[in-house]
C-alpha cells in the first residue's frame, strides 16, 4: 500500500472527473474517480480517502449531501466542493457544513492544490485566493 495521500473525485462530468484524476496522479497523489456519490459510498477504500473532491450539482446526491452523509455516519473526510454554478448562499452552506474549500469551475491547478494541501494539513490557501475558503 502506498503512503501517498488518496484523493477521491466524485463528479458526473466525465471530462472533469478524468482530468482531475490525471492531475492528482501527475502531482504525486493516488487518485480514484467516481461518476456519482453512491459509487463512492461503495468504494472499498472509502475509509482510506484522505481528501474528497466532489461536484456540488449531481443527480441523486449532491456533493454537499455526500459530505453531510459522511459526517452523519461518523466519518468526515476533508472535502473540497467544486461547482460550475457558484453562489454565495451555497458557499456559505458548504462552509458551515465543514467543507475545506468551495471552488468555481474552471479553477486553477494552484487553487485546487492549495485547498488539497489545507485539507491534508500542509498549510492554508494563500492570500488573495478569496474564492477558496478554509
Amino acid at each position: 500500500m502506498s503512503n501517498k495521500p488518496l484523493i477521491s473525485i466524485v463528479d458526473d462530468d466525465e471530462s472533469v472527473r478524468e482530468a482531475t484524476k490525471g492531475l492528482m496522479r501527475a502531482v504525486g497523489f493516488c487518485a480514484d474517480a467516481f461518476g456519482n456519490a453512491e459509487d463512492f459510498l461503495k468504494f472499498d477504500r472509502l475509509h482510506s480517502t484522505d481528501c474528497l473532491i466532489a461536484d456540488v450539482q449531481m443527480p441523486q446526491m449532491s456533493g454537499l449531501e455526500l459530505h453531510r452523509r459522511l459526517v452523519a455516519s461518523g466519518f468526515s473526510i476533508p472535502t473540497i466542493l467544486i461547482t460550475a454554478y457558484p453562489d454565495e448562499g451555497g458557499r456559505e452552506r458548504a462552509l458551515k457544513a465543514g467543507v475545506i474549500g468551495y471552488l468555481a469551475k474552471p479553477f486553477t491547478t494552484d487553487d485546487l492544490l492549495a485547498c488539497i494541501n489545507a485539507a491534508l494539513g500542509r498549510g492554508a490557501p494563500g492570500p488573495g485566493r478569496d474564492h477558496i475558503s478554509t
